[in-house]
């Protein structure tokens, strides 16, 4: 670790200029992280314009800001109403949307960012001192690798389907399916379109999430009685965490930053996997399993640290090989581009001040988040408390307009109309909406990993037994499923006896 240049980092931020880009990203980030349907990709583009005119570091300092602010952030809305602000923020409304209906909303979101600022601070070090190293192992990744991955990711989702792997399995093949809507990606072809021309462009993730969520959640309150929340009677203090909270939070926060941070170097949505990976674990390894998806603290902060980690770990390949593995990425990469740098393996010698002033940003805006979130956790619990009747139209407006604006397209507010109801009689029938949302999050690079490697190996799949990281991966998830059967065969003899 070259201490000499990190120092010389730190002199460098230290002056009005980037810690104003500092403290302007970390709150426009968290600001749109805070607001349902808007994302860090959105907002890092629209801010590019403005960056123009300043030097790379300004503009890199306030584009990270943003992208790691929205993390933080971003789990806000959905604890408190139950609506994710973009994908990465799915599996915290499993757990958090429900600690919040038990009073705890306060408590899940301090937390929350206690265990951010943590994943982050460890995701920081493990990017000064191993970014060469591991973003030449990330570069060994070719489309076989992608579909081992791919079938991993979807055999840990299988813990995402609550008391019925059937209907979880369903609702996967369902968001399997929406993701295939559109043209093909390799051949052209339009696919379920059904001769509707807005199909053509596909099913975005946006509005299915927003629609399933957050206006499901708003019709079912619609029709409910209102009754008053307990935390409009709780004190100041209880909207902090007790000691039990954070005994039971610390394993998870230490396993959700290591899981993240090296998730974040595997091409592709590398916040989405981690979350969903370290959800599957912490209810694996947990003393009450029965407890996620009622209100459990590990269910909550595992992701949500393995969530923050795997954010600043997906920057080590674009600094230190110039390729984007996500989108926020390519959006820092045409930020470095308008700049003029060009990062890889030549940004340290080319311009070294750029990586290391990035890195003591990371620092210091990580220690700027926590002191910003901790103190807002009571404003932020308050919204909890307020009556339907204001808060609902209020959250109405914010998801049509974010929706909206994603695309500037009407008919992705008609899909999420459509998604709301649908997410209303799944909840009636008790089918798990997660898997439907990876399942659509995945779909396109699974399938693009499954038609390239078949490409590459002329139609057959036994070459991938001479991959040894493709033959690793898939390993590992022929063992989990040798485990989880050995698991339910013991529980039954347990229940028979």
């Amino acid at each position: 670790m070259e201490f000499d240049a990190l120092f010389n980092g730190f002199a460098t931020f230290l002056s009005v200029k980037y810690i104003l880009a500092c403290l302007i990203g970390a709150l426009l980030g968290t600001v749109i992280g805070v607001l349902p349907g808007l994302g860090p990709t959105t907002t890092m583009s629209l801010m590019l314009p403005f960056t123009a005119s300043l030097d790379a570091t300004f503009g890199i300092i306030m584009l990270t800001g943003i992208l790691v602010g929205s993390q933080y952030g971003g789990s806000t809305t959905s604890v408190l109403v139950n609506i994710p602000g973009e994908a990465a923020s799915v599996v915290s409304c499993l757990d958090g949307y429900q600690m919040a209906k038990k009073g705890r909303g306060g408590a899940a979101l301090a937390l929350v960012a206690v265990g951010s600022f943590i994943a982050g601070t460890v995701a920081i070090v493990g990017t000064q001192v191993f970014a060469p190293l591991l973003g030449s192992a990330a570069l060994s990744f070719g489309p076989p690798e992608f579909l081992a991955l791919m079938v991993l990711c979807f055999i840990l989702l299988s813990n995402l389907s609550g008391d019925s792997p059937v209907k979880g399995s369903c609702m996967f093949a369902l968001g399997l399916w929406l993701s295939a809507i559109g043209v093909g990606p390799l051949d052209g072809v339009a696919r379920f379109s059904f001769g509707v021309d807005d199909l053509m462009l596909g099913i975005e993730f946006l509005p299915v999430a927003v629609g399933l969520f957050g206006i499901s959640e708003i019709l079912i309150t619609a029709v409910v009685p209102y009754v008053p929340p307990v935390l409009e009677k709780i004190r100041f203090r209880d909207l902090y965490p007790n000691g039990e909270e954070v005994r039971r939070s610390a394993g998870p926060v230490a396993r959700g930053s290591i899981l993240g941070f090296f998730v974040g170097l595997v091409p592709g949505p590398a916040t989405v996997i981690a979350t969903f990976v370290s959800y599957a674990l912490e209810k694996r390894v947990a003393r009450r399993p029965e407890e996620f998806g009622r209100g459990a603290v590990e269910g909550l902060v595992g992701p949500e640290s393995a969530n923050n980690s795997a954010c600043v770990g997906s920057m080590i390949p674009l600094l230190t090989l110039g390729i984007p593995f996500n989108a926020p990425s390519a959006v820092l990469l045409a930020g470095l581009l308008m700049h003029n740098v060009e990062p890889g393996p030549l940004l340290f010698q080319n311009a070294p001040q750029v990586f290391w002033t990035y890195i003591a940003a990371l620092y210091i805006g990580n220690v700027v988040l926590l002191f910003l979130n901790l103190p807002l956790v009571g404003i932020f619990a308050r919204v909890a408390t307020i009556r339907p009747v204001i808060l609902m139209p209020v959250v109405s407006t914010i998801c049509l307009l974010g929706v909206y604006c994603s695309r500037n397209n009407l008919f992705d507010v008609w899909v999420m109309v459509a998604a709301g109801i649908a997410g209303v009689f799944f909840r009636i029938w008790r089918y798990p909406v997660a898997p439907l949302v990876v399942g659509l999050i995945l779909g396109p690079m699974a399938e693009n990993s499954f038609r390239k490697t078949l490409l590459m190996f002329h139609g057959s799949l036994m070459p991938m037994a001479e991959r040894p990281i493709a033959v690793a991966i898939l390993l590992a998830a022929a063992a989990f499923i040798v485990v989880k059967v050995v698991y339910y065969a013991l529980r039954r003899r347990r229940a028979a006896v």
